[in-house]
């Protein structure tokens, strides 16, 4: 194969000095380049102390030109090929989270709701440092895939380092890994008529999932406002994310895409079929929502359609196309750029919301003077309790933007009356 594989480039190399007399200074540059690839290639098979295979040499090669454009690209194997389907069809084995590769070193995007990186407490923008005791450094995001996968109910230990109040914390998680079932949307009726969406990810059925979760909220009594969660929410299939917004305007662009190749750019427009269009949203959004979230909170902002509360978004705006190969590899080439209705690019900005609120439990201050229940001899009353369950007031008073958005929607409640 290595003979092969030097005729064929030195093919490449002395045919167009046979075809041109002078051949303009980047061509050169470019042949020069490819000289010294060959000239690497032939030594590092010839001299280097361990045999190392002709494929191996390649898939090296090829990783190498593509982990140095940006971190989404990458040469995939058949088994990652395998293993991104699964991730879009909602199925899969893990520890459960979303990450990055930010210089060299494994960054969570967000943990997979009901995950063991969730159940263990794993944060977005906690930085993986080690696994089980052997330290990640300078590591491609496929790199790291295979580390932390394995066997189902094995264990792994990570060692993480985050950033409480501005300083650095380590911290040992060990986790067992298990089939990974992300459930898409997550619906929930909050008192007087506000219900709570939460979609963990999109996957190829969020878009259907989400107008059957709004039908079964409208069945159960006035569907005054909604609140859609899409905290840590990774991202996923673009197709998901452009149904949602559809199910919630009626007309106008949802989204564009714009890269080097005008074969590239296309725009994204709503249809008609709304199944929600004049209720008030609120979108949480947080350093955890990515991509196809941002997507959603982006166009919604854009028209009008819905307030943004939270923190700013992760600022993953860059499109990836998968281009399969004959020999079962593909590659995941990054291509364009997501641009909102408005013409806003994402890419390393994010989404800032309409209005911050840190996340956490709820500051509620109690009032410590004397009241009149405090008075002896005081009458009681005799009115009706309050039915809020303290499931729901407990869970409001520990999600601090929860509550905010909770809030702003009752008040619109109010103020419309």
């Amino acid at each position: 194969m290595m003979k092969i594989i030097r005729n064929t480039l030195s093919c490449l190399l002395v045919a167009p000095f046979a075809l041109h007399a002078a051949e303009p200074s980047s061509d050169v540059e470019s042949l020069d380049a490819l000289r010294a690839f060959i000239e690497v290639y032939e030594h590092i098979k010839g001299e280097y102390v361990e045999e190392i295979d002709d494929q191996t040499l390649l898939n090296d090669a090829i990783n190498g030109m593509l982990t140095k454009l940006d971190p989404h690209s990458g040469y995939l194997k058949p088994r990652d090929v395998s293993s991104l389907r699964d991730s879009t069809s909602g199925s899969f084995g893990g520890i459960g989270i979303e990450m990055d590769v930010v210089n060299g070193l494994i960054e969570v995007i967000a943990p997979i709701d009901d995950s063991p990186a969730s159940r263990a407490g794993i944060l977005a923008k906690d930085v993986i440092t080690h696994v089980d005791d052997q330290p990640i450094r300078d590591i491609s995001l496929q790199e790291a895939i295979d580390i932390l996968r394995g066997p189902l109910g094995s264990t792994v230990e990570l060692g993480i380092v985050r950033e409480v109040q501005g300083k650095a914390e380590e911290l040992t998680v060990a986790l067992e890994r298990a089939v990974i079932r992300v459930t898409s949307v997550r619906q929930e009726m909050l008192p007087h008529g506000v219900g709570y969406l939460r979609i963990s990810q999109f996957q190829n059925r969020t878009g259907p999932d989400l107008i059957k979760a709004i039908g079964n909220l409208k069945a159960q009594g006035q569907l005054n406002g909604l609140i859609l969660d899409l905290r840590n929410n990774p991202g996923g299939v673009l197709s998901a994310a452009i149904e949602v917004v559809d199910a919630f305007i009626d007309q106008g662009l949802i989204v564009s895409t714009k890269g080097r190749d005008e074969f590239l750019d296309a725009k994204y427009e709503a249809t008609t079929a709304t199944v929600l269009d004049r209720e008030p949203i609120v979108i949480l959004i947080n350093g955890g929502s990515a991509s196809a979230a941002e997507i959603v909170a982006g166009a919604l902002q854009d028209h009008e359609r819905a307030v943004l509360i939270g923190t700013p978004s992760f600022g993953k705006g860059s499109v990836q196309t998968i281009l399969t190969l004959e020999n079962n590899y593909a590659l995941k080439l990054t291509t364009a750029l997501y641009y909102t209705p408005n013409g806003r690019s994402i890419q390393a900005t994010g989404i800032q919301p309409t209005i911050q609120v840190s996340g956490g439990e709820a500051l509620i201050e109690s009032d410590t003077r004397v009241r009149e229940a405090d008075l002896p001899k005081h009458l009681e009353n005799a009115g009706t309790e309050d039915i809020t369950s303290e499931r729901v007031v407990d869970r409001l008073t520990k999600d601090n933007q929860l509550l905010h958005a909770y809030n702003l929607l009752r008040g619109a409640q109010l103020l419309a009356r």
